[in-house]
């Protein structure tokens, strides 16, 4: 139970810093009042890349290890992306194995939002998208794009 204890105390720690000073671009919070492990969040597509003005929800899972280990991070928007599986798992190496209890959601949004405009094909959790990237960045951005307009309409 202790650590549970811990882990809520890091996350009211990881909220108050969300709202006092959220990064640009990126929010986040609990889905609901009772529930500290399970948050909401939002991206903002990059401006000037093929993101640009897309919004991108996604959920975040903490379990009572946080901050020793990271929390679940899926897209619940869809996504056209080398490294994010077709659940909308992300595939990006500060959740997994760089990961460290000196992150925080400030940081992992912002990691996220950073991935978008620059994947990494060479690890690929969608190949299609990483083939495409690598092969035919227009077709790649215009798939982006489509992902994007799609993410403002569904709001």
């Amino acid at each position: 139970m202790a650590s549970s204890s811990s882990a809520q105390l890091r996350l009211m720690s990881d909220l108050k810093a969300i709202k006092n000073e959220p990064p640009e671009g990126c929010s986040a919070g609990p889905l609901s009042e009772d529930n500290l492990f399970v948050w909401s969040a939002t991206v903002i597509g990059p401006d000037e890349t093929p993101w640009e003005g897309g919004v991108f929800a996604l959920r975040l899972t903490f379990g009572d290890n946080y901050p020793e280990k990271p929390p679940r991070v899926c897209f619940t928007s869809e996504v056209f992306h080398p490294n994010v599986y077709f659940d909308g798992r992300i595939c990006l190496d500060i959740i997994q194995d760089a990961w460290s209890p000196c992150h925080n959601v400030s940081t992992i949004l912002t990691s996220v939002q950073s991935l978008l405009t620059d994947p990494n094909p060479a690890s690929p959790a969608n190949p299609d998208a990483a083939d495409l990237y690598q092969h035919d960045i227009q077709a790649y951005n215009r798939r982006v794009r489509k992902c994007a307009q799609r993410s403002i309409e569904s709001l």
